[in-house]
């Protein structure tokens, strides 16, 4: 009985893996290195004892170690005999495919009501539904045919009986400006009262957070319920945003959640990333209704996990069930997943049509380009002015602008994702002309009002993506390639149809009546060309355009506007619009690019020693200790020795967790107690701390190419290395260093990462040197 009561729960085992390990390593091991990345003393005890890293907001944590602390889980649960080594395993698969599935299930559920709730709210600033003020256009029309009148719906004027024209349309604007600034101006107290975390897309927290970058506020549950809410209530008040892209955030937020519930057994913070990467992959195959083309984002954009195939068929599935729920429950009445269904697009392209879609590329590039670089000026903008301490009102104003601006112009007044819809659609004379697109005697001026729609919506959509309301940015993107797509395709059709005998026109039908250029289509190749042009996607983009609308005859001409794009862009900066503002707020995030240095060396961006704060490893008091935690709020400090012999490092975290005990517990005429970080100095007057340092800290020669110190960062995802030579320190190097080096070609890198009045952001602290 005695020996039962004394083993240990092999679940409890998983917060200290290393507990109770009792082999005695020989003489030759003193200095080895176990499994676990730690130095094994001369008594066989483990150095560190394998306690979990505290890690706060800000911080990154330790792949080393959390990857070391899984490898020991899981030989533990191997290792167990008899029916607990066979149930051990599969409940530790459950668990993990539980979260899964759930996620999976609660964002397709989740997207499916945010797409309800968004064409409702929209509908609403034009008129109800006379049977049902819950009805959207679309239910309330549903038993009507296409091109025929609904007399069900009817606009504010009909429906408070105002009869003049002049009183229909003061009434309409009223109407619509109004319900569009109570909108977002809810939206943006939303966010700043509840979850001040919940603004913008999320995505680039999403890829630093995999990175390893701590930023669990970020994912909290009123964080999941503003974003929720909040997106619903900006994209509904007509401001040029998107819901596409927060809802990677929103998935993410979900999957944390979920796994909460599994939190005292799913302790590893590598592997709750691993889980984070598998719900994105469902973010996007909800909002494109594109479960493979969320896979590949995650593969491309999200790129931590990249050779990690576990999390390739985790995401995989958990896109599949993402997409099922949100079929079943088919918010948008048509039974398919296909969000814009591309018309009458036949199997074949002609030759001469390289021309105009190489244009429209080129366009993309370099308008993706432009946008980036005014989103960015915006931004920048906001952080100095005094629009700063009013966000709220930043974003009344922004609204009441856009409300204004686009009640005036047809494409502008509808909502976005029907703008696009009926842009990628070819003229059918059963479903009635869309605002004049099919009107052959408009031409001109259905050309000149969708380049002026795509213009508006570019300045507008780089001032509103960044102001304190949930915000995506795929959409509007999507809709300005369409605009300009759809008006080069009307402008080749109008040639086409002047004059059908040009030779470049000889692989057209001859009968006149069988179209020859497919308007709709040009705006599918505008629409990708744009959106590689500002988030410098490429497959994962190619298979998320052809899954949004079908158009599976047409992937080879999307492929070569997606490069086309890219090649432009990347003349004008390498940096899509989500590593721009990862750079704009120096998260801890290094982009998997190589790096080539001029020649240049580790001592070119290494910190020399004299401007480190470093520890006495033979001699220090607790006052000195405590002195130096709390005056420098670095990561952590190198311990040496009064010869500048390096010892090892220590993190702040870990020794402030050790002093602060002591120093609410020691006399004041005891704090000049001696403490030393060397164990063979320890004696009866000497407290030994040796324990907290990590002594098997990277060591290099500050002579080695810089390029290999950027690619040691980039592939062992280390948080600093040293640079000793005949072991004494002569410098330092740590992420934020390799971060900077990386983003220092970046206009304005930096220049939101120190927003203390609306804390929409934490600082990395990954930084151990004085700056002076």
């Amino acid at each position: 009985m005695e020996r039962d009561s004394g083993r240990h729960d092999d679940l409890s085992l998983w917060d200290d893996p290393w507990t109770g390990t009792s082999e005695t390593p020989r003489a030759e091991e003193q200095y080895e290195l176990r499994d676990d990345h730690e130095l094994l003393n001369a008594s066989g005890s483990v150095r560190m004892r394998g306690k979990k890293p505290a890690y706060s907001d800000g911080n990154t944590i330790d792949w080393l170690h959390e990857e070391a602390a899984e490898r020991s889980r899981q030989q533990h649960l191997r290792s167990q005999r008899g029916l607990r080594g066979l149930l051990l395993p599969l409940l530790e698969s459950s668990r993990i495919w539980i979260i899964v599935v759930a996620t999976g299930i609660g964002v397709g559920v989740t997207g499916a009501w945010l797409d309800v709730l968004v064409r409702w709210l929209s509908d609403l600033r034009e008129g109800r539904c006379s049977y049902g003020f819950f009805y959207n256009q679309v239910s309330c029309c549903s038993g009507f045919s296409p091109g025929e009148v609904c007399t069900e719906w009817l606009i504010w004027s009909q429906w408070f009986g105002v009869r003049s024209i002049l009183g229909q349309s003061l009434l309409h604007a009223f109407i619509y400006i109004t319900l569009a600034v109570s909108f977002s101006s809810s939206a943006a107290l939303l966010v700043l009262t509840y979850a001040p975390y919940a603004f913008h897309t999320g995505i680039p927290e999403i890829k630093a957070i995999l990175g390893g970058y701590v930023f669990d506020e970020f994912l909290g549950p009123w964080t999941l319920l503003i974003k929720s809410l909040g997106l619903v209530l900006a994209v509904a008040s007509g401001l040029f945003l998107g819901k596409e892209g927060p809802l990677v955030h929103v998935s993410c937020c979900m999957a944390f959640l979920v796994s909460k519930v599994f939190r005292k057994h799913l302790p590893n913070e590598a592997q709750k990333r691993r889980l984070l990467a598998s719900a994105a992959a469902a973010g996007i195959s909800v909002a494109f209704g594109s479960p493979l083309g969320g896979v590949l984002f995650g593969l491309e954009e999200l790129d931590t996990f990249a050779n990690d195939t576990d999390v390739m068929w985790r995401g995989f599935v958990t896109s599949v069930i993402a997409a099922v729920s949100l079929q079943y429950i088919d918010p948008f009445g048509t039974s398919k997943l296909v969000l814009f269904e591309v018309t009458s697009v036949s199997d074949t392209w002609r030759a001469f049509e390289l021309v105009p879609w190489l244009f429209l590329s080129v366009v993309g590039g370099v308008l993706g380009s432009l946008l980036i670089k005014l989103n960015v000026m915006a931004a920048v903008y906001r952080q100095r002015s005094i629009l700063r301490d009013y966000p709220i009102l930043e974003v009344v104003g922004a609204t009441a602008i856009t409300g204004c601006i686009s009640y005036l112009i047809v494409f502008l007044r509808v909502q976005t994702s029907e703008l696009v819809a009926n842009l990628f659609q070819d003229c059918d004379p059963s479903k009635g002309d869309y605002h004049g697109l099919c009107n052959p005697n408009a031409l001109v001026e259905s050309i000149f009002l969708l380049v002026l729609t795509a213009a508006i919506k570019i300045g507008l959509t780089a001032w509103s993506f960044g102001m304190m309301v949930p915000a995506g940015i795929f959409l509007p993107t999507i809709a300005i390639g369409a605009c300009l797509g759809r008006a080069v395709g009307l402008f080749v059709q109008g040639i086409h149809r002047a004059y059908p005998a040009l030779w470049i026109f000889s692989s057209c039908p001859p009968d006149p009546t069988i179209q020859c250029v497919s308007p709709g289509f040009y705006a599918v190749i505008g629409a990708s060309a744009m959106l590689g042009g500002v988030t410098r996607m490429t497959i994962s983009l190619v298979v998320i355009v052809f899954e949004l609308t079908g158009a599976l005859s047409h992937v080879l001409p999307i492929m070569i506007s997606v490069m086309v794009s890219k090649w432009v862009g990347d003349a004008f900066g390498r940096e899509g619009i989500y590593t721009t503002w990862i750079a704009l707020r120096q998260y801890p995030w290094l982009p998997y690019i190589e790096y080539r240095d001029n020649g240049e060396t580790a001592a070119n961006i290494m910190v020399p020693s004299e401007r480190l704060i470093t520890i006495n490893a033979h001699r220090c008091t607790l006052q000195e200790l405590s002195h130096i935690v709390e005056e420098h709020d670095y990561h952590g400090y190198p311990v040496v020795a009064p010869d500048k012999e390096l010892l090892g490092y220590i993190t702040r975290s870990r020794l402030k967790s050790t002093i602060d005990p002591l120093l609410s517990s020691t006399p004041e005429s005891s704090s000049s107690q001696v403490y030393t970080f060397v164990k063979r100095m320890a004696d009866a007057l000497t407290v030994d701390l040796s324990e907290l340092v990590d002594e098997a800290a990277i060591q290099l020669r500050k002579e080695i190419p810089q390029e290999l110190v950027v690619t040691m960062f980039q592939k062992m995802n280390v948080r600093y290395v040293f640079f000793t030579r005949f072991g004494e320190l002569d410098g330092l190097v740590t992420k934020s260093d390799i971060v900077s080096l990386m983003t220092s070609h970046v206009a304005f890198a930096g220049a939101l990462s120190r927003d203390k009045n609306q804390e929409n952001l934490r600082l990395p602290v990954e930084v151990v040197w004085e700056a002076r």
